[in-house]
């Protein structure tokens, strides 16, 4: 069982609250938060500007929002580990979920925690890693010509509002190189700490429930969907809050 979790909040909740809280531990439930779409996007602009994915598809009636969906798949969709748009210069600071249709059963939304990840490092390892960089990739969607499709970012990256360090890195299928802070090469290090990062025993489990939005903070968590067991139609609608040029730790 993962020694963090998510802040509950209720749906009074204002922005001060949430943003504070998704700083101190990376993901927020807001609780009785029955919104409309164009709700749910005004409440998400309360919180930043909002940003868009480019090649994912905007959800027909609100343009500021997307969905994920099961619903016509005759496999499960596949769901790893990762942050989203981290091949950007400056990757979305949160990205929330509000759900449309939950599942019977099933259908959870996974966390692992990257501030626990950092604390949870060898020593050594730790402070041979300070002031290392990754190579981020897009993977999954095509931007489009003209677009950004990889970035280099600090692996070591420090919160902006709560000055916590992060073990900051993505799906070893999109962190394609890591260079240390001499200019030398470890690639092979990125299996390792994305493993070490991803520990069943620190993970945090969402369980969907009507009437819920889920926020997080891409700066300092990885997140998946689990959809092993998923008995039913799950259509979530997503959004995201515009983020800043990651700070080295």
């Amino acid at each position: 069982m993962s020694d963090w979790e998510a802040a509950r909040l209720d749906a009074g909740a204002g922005a001060d609250a949430v943003l504070a809280a998704l700083g101190d531990v990376g993901v927020v439930v807001v609780e009785g938060a029955e919104m409309s779409d164009r709700a749910f996007a005004d409440f998400l602009e309360t919180l930043g500007p909002l940003t868009f994915t480019d090649g994912e598809t905007p959800l027909e009636g609100e343009p500021r929002l997307n969905f994920v969906t099961n619903v016509g798949r005759k496999t499960p969709p596949r769901s790893v580990f990762h942050t989203d748009t981290s091949y950007v210069s400056a990757p979305p600071a949160f990205t929330a979920l509000k759900g449309h249709r939950i599942p019977e059963s099933g259908g959870e939304t996974v966390f692992t925690n990257l501030f626990d990840a950092h604390d949870r490092l060898d020593a050594d390892l730790r402070d041979r890693l300070r002031g290392a960089r990754l190579l981020h990739r897009v993977t999954g969607v095509d931007p489009g010509e003209g677009k950004e499709t990889e970035t280099w970012h600090p692996l070591l990256r420090r919160h902006p509002v709560s000055g916590k360090t992060a073990l900051w890195l993505s799906t070893p299928e999109r962190c394609v190189a890591l260079a240390l802070a001499d200019g030398t090469r470890a690639d092979d290090l990125v299996p390792r700490l994305y493993a070490h990062a991803t520990d069943p025993a620190h993970q945090w489990r969402h369980r969907w429930r009507g009437g819920e939005v889920l926020i997080w903070d891409n700066r300092c968590t990885l997140h998946r969907g689990d959809h092993s067991r998923t008995v039913g139609e799950r259509v979530l609608h997503r959004g995201m809050v515009a983020g800043e040029i990651p700070l080295a730790a």
